[in-house]
């Protein structure tokens, strides 16, 4: 394993401490490392909450700022943050009109969350499950939240940034989690520093098809295939999951794991983008890079979220976070 680290007991908190630096116009660290927060609160706006495993980068922490979260939860690599790192960041950000937690449906994410929000007064929770590729996995029971989470704090984060309250947030959540749909293949295992060696042992000409974020198993190991046999693949999931549904205007997300070039994630797009137009979808809204990573996995993932005109102008509205920035 070749990393840069000076130790696997401290990355996580000299990596935090090197994140808050580099973007202190915009970000405050929680004492003790549980939590990253906007620098400057709204007064009256619902604050919105996400959070879970490291490793994601820059989800969740990264998408911390005016038009998205209030504040970021950080567990260890790959493991859940404490109810007792929620409590502190809905204590720090909370200016009156609630809190919405926004959580991935992984067991450790869900149960914690859920925890938090029982110990809290003026807490709601949207779930996140927008995986296709499998019902259950060894993290999750039901499908997994993975980049399509994004999409969901971008529109949320505008909404409460507008003044929305907080149970009209949590509906907006659940039609925005409900209209996204998600799939990724992998090429490579990701490498967790504790560990010191890769998740999974995969062959040069293979590729997990249906991969985790956390590199848990999809639907099957199978040979490596061109970008636009893949892409047809996960677009035939995605359209097929969606039904009637997947006709109109969408974002279209592709979304790198860590280790995927850009040139590589644009290629996909483009692959993605012709099949699902070709079968009626027209892509409005665009969005590529590695957003929500497995740390250094080669592999990428597809998101396409049906829009309307409401969620268009949310998703347009500025935004301005470590990993997104527009309309200011």
């Amino acid at each position: 394993m070749k990393k840069f680290l000076n130790s696997v007991d401290t990355v996580l908190t000299e990596s935090l401490d090197g994140f808050v630096a580099a973007h202190a116009d915009i970000l405050a660290l929680g004492d003790e490392h549980k939590f990253v927060r906007r620098r400057t609160l709204k007064p009256g706006k619902v604050a919105l909450i996400s959070g879970g495993g490291s490793g994601h980068e820059p989800l969740h922490g990264g998408l911390v700022g005016h038009g998205m979260l209030d504040a970021a939860c950080p567990g260890q690599v790959f493991t859940s943050p404490t109810p007792d790192q929620m409590l502190a960041a809905a204590e720090a950000v909370n200016t009156g009109a609630g809190c919405l937690f926004i959580v991935k449906n992984y067991e450790g994410d869900v149960m914690n969350f859920e925890m938090a929000a029982e110990m809290s007064e003026g807490v709601m929770q949207v779930v996140t499950n927008d995986d296709v590729a499998v019902e259950n996995s060894s993290y999750t029971t039901g499908r997994r939240g993975v980049a399509g989470t994004l999409v969901v704090e971008k529109i949320l984060g505008a909404a409460a940034e507008q003044g929305m309250a907080l149970k009209p947030l949590r509906a907006l959540g659940e039609r925005v989690n409900g209209a996204t749909r998600s799939m990724g293949v992998a090429l490579t295992s990701c490498t967790v520093p504790a560990a010191g060696k890769p998740t999974f042992d995969i062959g040069d000409g293979e590729m997990e098809f249906g991969v985790g974020i956390h590199g848990e198993p999809g639907r099957r190991r199978d040979a490596l295939k061109s970008a636009d046999a893949i892409a047809e693949e996960i677009c035939a999931a995605i359209s097929g999951d969606l039904g009637d549904r997947a006709k109109g205007p969408a974002l279209l997300f592709a979304n790198g794991f860590g280790g995927t070039p850009l040139m590589e994630l644009y290629l996909m797009y483009n692959s993605a983008r012709k099949i699902f137009e070709k079968n009626g979808v027209t892509v409005t809204r665009s969005l590529v890079g590695s957003y929500v990573t497995s740390l250094d996995m080669a592999g990428c993932s597809i998101t396409l979220t049906m829009l309307d005109d409401e969620t268009i102008a949310l998703w347009d509205a500025p935004v301005h976070t470590a990993a997104l920035r527009w309309g200011m």
